[in-house]
């Protein structure tokens, strides 16, 4: 179909063209980087933890007064959580993944070093990682007697006493992948905060932090041969006697202290479901922003589109006239939707790129990838199509007859 007459009849309403193409580019341009950003959400809520989400609860108590002995108590705890039925493992932890609090130290790679190379979150407890459930992808967990009280790790730090701090300790593959690329890390040695070097016996596949502001940062984490004495329990059961288990494991932790009060008593995957609950509410906003924007563009094409065709009754009547089909009447307004929804789009990809380098500039937001402007153009001209497909069906339905009498 030639194109000339199309745009000899878009000069003539100059005005109304550039409207819907700005309506089509600031769509294209806001629907882009939000499908995007929608994209980031929904893969860092699908982000692996590498534990045993559906077997884990956690269970946290704080003292009512004055607190008794926390070392003779948490042992009282610990061998009262094994006796409740459907416990498989236990550990007294210092902090849980999906917790929203983190404990991290500075990692050096030489004890010269004046600016640390990352940070990473540090897990205390023993038999933390078989309660945890991660695994194992070389070397060794942290054995028994591995582990040292953290009061006295405290005392030796402040002393000086490199003999009595920690010696070992096992880090995540992602952690061990970017201090070391492309080699193995056992045996290598870090270095947190002091002057004694830690050497790495165990490589876990993943574990995540318990907050995660850094998607790329969520697996620098090690686990430190550090036990820790609280009333803070992490507890590994089945998936169906988690709920039994809970109230099981409350009753068994009253009965040895009732002067106590529970402040927390989660299972890790409703743990997990709240720890996402922004990202899923801006997901779910976002998606309806762009519907909101498609939709209203699509109503704009089409009410263009009908205001078009009552327009141009006179020009439609005597193209059928002079033989035009129905067809070439269908063809003519899809053509010129193609049109405008193109020229739109141009802009509106020039301007999804803007928005983004404004985003990376002020929130630090990773670049758009180009894969976004195709399948949004894609989008735009099929519901650009279909959009002006019914204005497109009434024009060609005029009769000739109809139509030229006007003349």
């Amino acid at each position: 179909m030639d194109i000339l007459p199309i745009l000899a009849t878009l000069r003539r309403h100059k005005i109304t063209a550039a409207l819907l193409i700005l309506q089509i580019a600031l769509t294209c341009a806001i629907v882009c980087n939000a499908v995007f950003l929608i994209t980031q959400r929904l893969q860092r809520m699908d982000m692996p933890s590498g534990i045993a989400e559906r077997e884990l609860l956690h269970l946290e108590l704080a003292d009512i007064g004055r607190s008794a002995d926390e070392k003779a108590r948490t042992a009282e705890d610990l061998a009262a959580l094994r006796h409740v039925p459907g416990v498989v493992d236990v550990a007294s932890v210092n902090q849980v993944p999906f917790g929203n609090s983190s404990w991290n130290s500075g990692i050096k790679l030489d004890a010269q070093q004046k600016t640390p190379t990352l940070n990473m979150t540090t897990y205390y407890g023993e038999n933390l990682a078989q309660a945890l459930g991660v695994q194992l992808v070389a070397g060794r967990f942290l054995q028994p007697d591995d582990y040292m009280d953290f009061d006295d790790v405290v005392k030796a730090a402040q002393a000086g006493d490199t003999k009595r701090l920690p010696s070992v300790l096992v880090i995540t593959q992602g952690l061990a992948e970017r201090l070391w690329p492309g080699q193995s890390a056992l045996g290598k040695q870090i270095y947190l905060g002091s002057d004694t070097p830690l050497r790495v016996v165990g490589v876990v596949k993943t574990l995540i932090r318990p907050s995660v502001w850094d998607d790329s940062m969520a697996q620098y984490t090690g686990l430190l041969p550090v036990r820790i004495y609280n009333s803070n329990y992490l507890i590994r059961t089945a998936p169906g006697d988690r709920e039994r288990v809970l109230q099981a494991a409350i009753a068994a932790l009253k009965k040895t202290d009732p002067h106590r009060v529970v402040i927390n008593k989660r299972l890790m995957s409703d743990m997990r479901r709240d720890f996402f609950r922004e990202d899923r509410s801006m997901a779910v906003l976002l998606g309806g922003v762009c519907v909101a924007l498609l939709v209203v563009t699509a109503l704009g094409i089409v009410g263009l589109g009908s205001f078009w065709v009552a327009q141009r009754r006179r020009q439609i009547g005597v193209r059928r006239a002079l033989g035009a089909t129905r067809g070439n009447i269908l063809h003519y307004f899809q053509t010129e939707n193609f049109l405008l929804a193109t020229l739109g789009i141009a802009l509106g990809m020039a301007l999804a790129y803007g928005i983004n380098l404004f985003l990376m500039h002020h929130y630090e937001l990773p670049r758009l990838p180009a894969i976004y402007l195709p399948i949004g153009a894609i989008a735009l001209w099929l519901i650009g199509q279909a959009a002006v497909l019914g204005p497109a069906l009434r024009a060609a339905a005029v009769p000739p007859v109809v139509a030229t009498r006007s003349v």
